[in-house]
């Protein structure tokens, strides 16, 4: 089993940096965060979702998948369906924004300086939509860290519990949250990167 990893001390997001890259106003949480027990729904919301997207965008989509805590069975999250979306540029919002937003979809983030990144929330669904230039790095990390969750039950066990303790305290906002994982989450995707082969 990997050795345990103390909780993350990275410095948190300023609401100025959030306000910066929100599209509206950032949601104040002002409390803990809400960990439901793994939900084997979770993959049909993904389908579902993943299915309108196609149909919306068809060609220009380049890769749809299930990605965060809620792809990974057996693993406490928050009920939030994160899914990870590559276009052929994600800077070219007129390609992809507008025919998202007539279904219903709403732009929240948007971050030129951090790989072109763009959030998107559902209409009817409770998801996290993360648009990224087809190549993307980040879209990498974010699988790999996934599959490593997947295929390895210690490093999922070690995930939760540093999840839990962190989910535990008092936020101001959902991403202060997220920053305060980074530590843990660096150190899994290390430890994946060094048992790939070659």
């Amino acid at each position: 089993m990997p050795e345990e990893e103390p909780p993350a001390t990275r410095a948190p997001t300023t609401e100025a940096e959030l306000r910066a890259v929100t599209i509206g106003e950032p949601i104040v949480l002002g409390g803990p965060i809400d960990l439901a027990e793994y939900d084997p729904a979770w993959p049909a919301l993904f389908h579902r979702e993943a299915a309108r997207i196609c149909s919306i965008l068809v060609d220009r989509v380049r890769l749809l998948e299930h990605v965060g805590s809620t792809s990974v069975p057996g693993l406490a999250a928050k009920p939030v369906i994160d899914i990870v979306l590559a276009v052929p540029d994600s800077a070219d919002e007129a390609a992809y924004v507008p025919p998202m937003e007539t279904a219903g979809y709403v732009l929240r983030i948007r971050e030129p300086d951090w790989h072109e990144h763009r959030l998107f929330k559902g209409p009817d669904t409770t998801i996290n939509l993360h648009v990224f230039t087809d190549g993307s790095p980040e879209i990498e990390r974010m699988l790999a860290f996934r599959n490593r969750l997947r295929a390895d039950p210690d490093e999922r066990l070690l995930y939760e519990r540093a999840k839990r303790e962190l989910a535990a305290r008092e936020w101001s906002y959902v991403q202060h949250y997220a920053d305060a994982k980074s530590d843990i989450v660096e150190a899994i995707l290390e430890r994946a990167r060094a048992a790939r082969p070659g």
